[in-house]
């Protein structure tokens, strides 16, 4: 049996598992199901491997001083801080979080009013900061991103944490070919195990591998 180490084998151990090596339409349509599979991985995983941090520079020079391009792999966003002003820092700053109606009627409230951003909103591809930044800030962002495409890399940290989860995935997403296949039940199964296995190892290593404790304000342990 193929060891999974990386793209070319994964193809392989899914070639390997579907017992089908005669039929080719169904070979070559392994790549789309790995892609399939992808795109669910991005809608249902949940764990640390997937947040990432970067750094960008408002441009108050600019003609929309207001829009920061978000990093092509976003997906959703856990945070924004204001991290410096030109060559003197400040005081790290957290932007809340306004929806874009809530923002458009702040901006109107406060007329053109250009300063330090206080909010920020999610609009298409770019971050929306209000105020207009009065002068360059150190933007940073802490954000949920999609997991590198096998198609684009020869392997990612998914598929070394989980190759279970790619397998079974993959399998999964070949049914509307096999159809009546007893072992779609299986592997069915197989891909809800590795799914909630990585989600619950995401959640208890983003915890420090120990329980949530509710404490009352004002008592100490």
């Amino acid at each position: 049996m193929t060891l999974i180490l990386d793209y070319p084998s994964l193809q392989a151990t899914v070639t390997e598992y579907l017992a089908r090596d005669q039929d080719t339409t169904l070979i070559a349509r392994i790549p789309t199901f790995v892609q399939l599979a992808e795109a669910k991985f991005n809608r249902m995983l949940f764990c640390r491997q997937m947040e990432q941090r970067s750094t960008t520079l408002t441009n108050p020079t600019g003609n929309e001083p207001q829009y920061i391009a978000l990093p092509g792999d976003f997906q959703s966003m856990r945070r924004v801080k204001l991290m410096s002003s030109g060559a003197n820092i400040i005081s790290t700053a957290r932007l809340d979080f306004k929806s874009p109606a809530q923002l458009d009627e702040y901006r109107t409230s406060i007329g053109d009013t250009i300063n330090q951003p206080l909010f920020f909103t999610i609009f298409g591809s770019e971050l929306e900061l209000c105020p207009t930044p009065d002068q360059i800030y150190t933007v940073e962002m802490v954000y949920r991103q999609n997991i590198p495409a096998l198609a684009l890399n020869a392997t990612n940290w998914l598929l070394t944490l989980a190759p279970d989860l790619y397998l079974y995935g993959a399998l999964l997403e070949s049914a509307p070919y096999i159809k009546e296949d007893d072992r779609i039940q299986t592997w069915g199964l197989g891909f809800s195990t590795a799914l909630n296995d990585v989600n619950a190892l995401g959640q208890m290593s983003a915890y420090n591998a120990g329980p949530l404790e509710i404490r009352i304000s004002g008592v100490t342990p």
